[in-house]
């Protein structure tokens, strides 16, 4: 709330209190002013004397609407400088909301003098509602002698402004009787809002569309900075300069997801500039016209803040921006989430440019893959698929950003109408896809170089990003004059402590005072200068809250920004590491990364990046391991990786730490985690060598997680190594020290039993199982809690086990403890036991099959389909090779019922998937893509489809011919199936 935009309005008959939410735009009581049309004078305070003004629209006086809007058309006016307050409106239950009003109440009246103000504050509950759709602000003091008198002390206070925090939220009205003047009641901005007129005076008086956001989460929201005086602020999705278009099917999706009840999760996700962001603005604009609550989330924000979230009592939307940076924050959010009751909708709406690691990392946690289990995830495609769509699409983007062109002081001299209407959009005709950035940044481009010097040529092939940074520099380098940093500094100087903050960001004042004294340039320059170079940065690039400053937008154009410096100076960044925050070390390899990726580098800052992570190995090899399962490009980092992996001087500690870093499951990670686990068994061998004592348990974990990786790559022989000597050493440790290395010998027992029956040896397989079995139902014995989980999860390998050796009802048995004790545990913690709760299943309903219990078998593998079809939706890297099992399985079983047409769909299915699979890791899932194309050819056949059979059985044979000769004892049998299958088929 700001004195300056408090004023007084009277007229013969009133006189009350307003408060001015545009330039010429006064709000105030319609009890406070005659009809409309009719004169009133205004009063700011400190004013000498009355301004004139006239009534543009009056709601009922003592009314439910009890509110007026004043133009104030007296050419003395001086409107107050900044933005016009943003609207609230109380959205939970809780009591306490913190309330405060200002205005020239008549108690503080003094004859013969000037005006006084006061600002009355006190408190909101939301279930004070006696006099109807009011709020109530209950007064922290009263005024004096309160209770003497006739008329009321607030009498004059009418038609102030109530602010909770920083959002107008209603409009002082009356005092109210029987109250003791302890409260003041006050017309909620939504019963204003809920009237067109009212808006569409808002909107013609320059004070933007009316959007209603909720009080309690202020504190959360993420709000769109002021917009700053650069033209590529134009370009910010938030401020809808180019109108939305487009998108009719998605935006029918988002709506009817919107209405589901309870809570509801939709990834949106693409690369920077598809117009994610102005899809979820547009959603939100129009969820909060339906009175949902919305608010983007601020990535600064945990506990105890989140908290309100759930205690909101109306719908409400939650958008994350750059989810994939901020899965610790999606933690706690869906958390709260978890302990809303459910009456009203929750909706989360997370913005990524990928889909990748980080998203199946963030399942790892009990409430987020709960509630994530059925989140969309859509991926969204390019705004104008035809050339004709671009084409009106560029028409449409050059007439709304030269309009908003003529309102930026720096570029208003120019018939913006005129030169719009001569671009012609040739370049975009092209038979190619573009984003809806591109095709915004390419419209301004032309505007500003046809404004400057006539059409861009034909001959400029430089990227857009280039083009739209020729005109920021030259307006920067104008600001920096005008402040008198040039030519004290040079302009190298200025645009590297630029780069630096767009690199790294700040959080505070001194974060930021710390990162630009650490430029060389700068270290030896005062600190007013410094002060000065951060206020030109902040002047540039608003920023809301304690930041510093914001950043440069669009993302690709500061990417583009931070690339070109860093390829002019490639040891720009060196000196700011030390000082750095984990935060901004993130920051930096996230910008750094996708600078790299942009076509216009051609890969000529991978090497550099891959460098700066090597050479700061202690600070930036962590962050890598984070940023690279995010971003699209992440090769430079993963390079970095190997190195400092590879290198001889990395210190044992960082590869442990490194180690502890790395997610479960990891596409991208793969092959460098094998490779991490070898380098650590190596360096742990050699330690215990010589300390046996100190570090035969950190050489047999190492070999135990070694096996692990190795499994996953398909490295079977290798992985059997390992898991062999983690086995005998947690043998020698368990013996000695059976409390704290039993568990561990039964871990190990159980991967080796996998690693011997992938490689066809079953019989040692059934016994290394089977031991596992025992010790942990010794050790579930005692404590249950602890190994329950362990005992189900060896059960049911040794359902695997003796199934393969013959033994159907002994691995019944088994299987059907192992469902039991799974359903257990997914009952109280599904997010860590339902993935293996549907592998149990998948196993029974195999030994159901196996004893000609077909129905039964139906039955239970249509429940692990459905439950791994949600895993994979969300996890697709954990549990897709499981669905696509576990979909092979579903077509068996349908076919042993003679439902061929289904069991054929279900098997193209499981095809599908493993060819998906097996491009990305042959050694890995080829197998399964040999077994599921058998299966095909059997289901063709089924249906009288010969000639697709014996296609589908050649390419089984050939896959299993090549793992035959590797593993004679493991696909010698299927090799041999395969070939009666096309035997027979050729016989028909």
């Amino acid at each position: 709330m700001r004195a300056e935009r408090v004023v007084s309005v009277s007229s013969p008959q009133q006189r009350g209190s307003g408060y001015v939410i545009a330039p010429r735009l006064v709000l105030t009581s319609a009890h406070s002013v005659p009809l409309v049309g009719s004169q009133v004078l205004v009063f700011p305070v400190g004013a000498k004397a009355p301004l004139s003004g006239i009534v543009e629209w009056r709601g009922t006086p003592g009314g439910r609407d009890d509110a007026a809007l004043v133009h104030v058309d007296d050419p003395a006016w001086r409107p107050p400088a900044g933005r016009s307050p943003g609207w609230g409106r109380i959205v939970t239950n809780q009591p306490g909301i913190a309330g405060q009003a200002w205005g020239f109440p008549q108690w503080v009246q003094r004859p013969g003098r000037a005006a006084e103000t006061w600002q009355p504050s006190g408190t909101l509950n939301p279930g004070n509602r006696y006099v109807g759709d009011r709020y109530v602000l209950s007064l922290d003091t009263l005024p004096p002698d309160s209770s003497t008198g006739d008329g009321s002390p607030w009498a004059g206070l009418s038609g102030a402004a109530l602010f909770c925090g920083d959002l107008l939220t209603g409009v002082v009205a009356a005092d109210p009787a029987g109250g003791q003047h302890a409260h003041l009641e006050a017309v909620p901005a939504y019963v204003l809002h809920a009237d067109p007129q009212f808006r569409q005076v808002l909107i013609d008086h320059d004070a933007g569309a009316m959007q209603l956001r909720p009080v309690e989460l202020q504190e959360l929201a993420d709000e769109e900075p002021p917009a700053g005086p650069s033209p590529a602020s134009l370009l910010r999705a938030r401020r809808h300069i180019v109108g939305f278009r487009g998108r009719e099917d998605l935006m029918r999706n988002l709506l009817a997801w919107s209405q589901e009840p309870g809570f509801g999760a939709w990834l949106l996700h693409g690369p920077g500039g598809q117009g994610k962001t102005r899809v979820a603005d547009e959603l939100d604009q129009r969820l909060t016209a339906q009175r949902w609550a919305t608010v983007w989330l601020r990535d600064d924000v945990f506990q105890p803040a989140l908290a309100v979230v759930s205690d909101v009592a109306v719908p409400l939307l939650i958008v994350v921006d750059y989810a994939e940076s901020r899965t610790s924050q999606l933690t706690t959010i869906l958390r709260e989430a978890a302990r809303h009751d459910g009456s009203m909708q929750v909706r989360l709406l997370l913005l990524a440019r990928t889909a990748g690691d980080w998203w199946s990392t963030l399942q790892t946690d009990r409430f987020a893959s709960e509630l994530l289990d059925a989140a969309k995830v859509v991926a969204l495609p390019p705004l104008e698929p035809s050339p004709a769509g671009r084409a009106d699409a560029y028409r449409q983007a050059v007439i709304d950003l030269g309009q908003a062109l003529a309102d930026i002081p720096a570029y208003r001299d120019h018939d913006w109408q005129r030169i719009a209407a001569d671009l012609r959009p040739s370049v975009l005709e092209a038979d190619r896809l573009v984003s809806a950035l591109a095709l915004h940044m390419t419209g301004l481009a032309d505007l500003l170089d046809a404004a400057a010097s006539g059409p861009v040529p034909a001959t400029d092939a430089r990227p857009v990003e280039d083009r739209l940074l020729d005109h920021e520099r030259r307006y920067w380098d104008l600001t920096a004059t005008v402040r008198g940093l040039q030519p004290a500094l040079s302009q190298n100087t200025l645009h590297d402590a630029m780069a630096a903050a767009i690199l790294f960001g700040a959080d505070s004042l001194e974060i930021a005072d710390t990162l630009l004294k650490h430029l060389p340039a700068l270290a030896d320059q005062p600190k007013d200068r410094c002060d000065n170079i951060r206020g030109w940065i902040a002047e540039l690039f608003p920023s809301l809250g304690d930041r510093p400053w914001g950043t440069l937008q669009p993302d690709r154009v500061a990417e583009r920004f931070a690339g070109l410096r860093l390829q002019t100076t490639p040891r720009l960044i060196d000196p700011l590491l030390a000082a750095a925050t984990q935060s901004q070390l993130t920051q930096l390899l996230t910008v750094y990364a996708r600078a790299a990726a942009h076509p216009a580098f051609q890969h000529r800052l991978d090497a550099p990046l891959t460098q700066l992570c090597v050479r700061h190995r202690d600070v930036l090899a962590q962050p890598a391991i984070e940023v690279a399962v995010r971003v699209e490009a992440p090769t430079p980092l993963i390079v970095a990786l190997w190195q400092v992996t590879d290198a001889a001087a990395t210190p044992l500690s960082i590869l442990v730490d490194l180690a502890a870093r790395l997610p479960r499951s990891s596409q991208r990670l793969a092959e460098w985690a094998a490779h991490l686990h070898t380098r650590l068994t190596n360096e742990y061998r050699a330690l215990a060598a010589s300390n046996p004592d100190r570090f035969l348990a950190d050489l047999a974990r190492s070999l135990d997680n070694l096996s692990n990786r190795l499994g996953a790559l398909g490295q079977r022989e290798q992985a059997l190594t390992a898991v062999q000597e983690a086995v005998t050493k947690y043998r020698q440790l368990a013996h000695t020290h059976p409390v704290a290395h039993l568990p561990n010998l039964a871990r190990s027992l159980n991967n080796l039993s996998t690693s011997l029956s992938d490689l066809g040896q079953r019989t040692e397989a059934l016994t290394a199982i089977q031991e596992a079995v025992d010790i942990r139902r010794q050790l579930a014995h005692t404590h249950p809690d602890a190994h329950l989980p362990d005992l189900a999860r060896s059960v049911s390998n040794l359902s695997n086990r003796l199934s393969a050796l013959g033994q159907h009802e002994q691995a019944l048995t088994a299987v059907q403890e192992a469902v039991t004790k799974y359903r257990q545990l997914a009952h109280t913690h599904p997010d860590a036991h339902l993935p293996n709760l549907a592998g149990s299943l998948n196993n029974l309903s195999n030994r159901l099959s196996a004893l000609g219990q077909h129905e039964e078998a139906l039955t239970a593998i249509q429940e692990a389909v459905t439950t791994y079809r949600q895993l994979a939706h969300t996890h697709p890297d954990a549990h897709l090779p499981n669905l696509a099992m576990s979909v092979n399985n579903l077509s068996n079983r349908l076919s042993a019922l003679g439902q061929h047409e289904e069991a054929l769909t279900a098997i193209q299915e499981a095809v599908t998937t493993y060819r998906q699979l097996a491009h990305t890791h042959p050694d890995a899932h080829r197998p399964d893509l040999a077994m599921s194309v058998n299966n095909l050819s059997i289901r063709l056949d089924d249906l009288g489809q010969h000639e697709e059979a014996l296609t589908a059985i050649q390419e089984a044979i050939e896959i299993r011919e090549q793992l035959a000769s590797r593993w004679p004892d493991v696909y010698g049998t299927d090799l041999d199936r395969s070939l009666q299958v096309r035997a027979r088929l050729e016989s028909l």
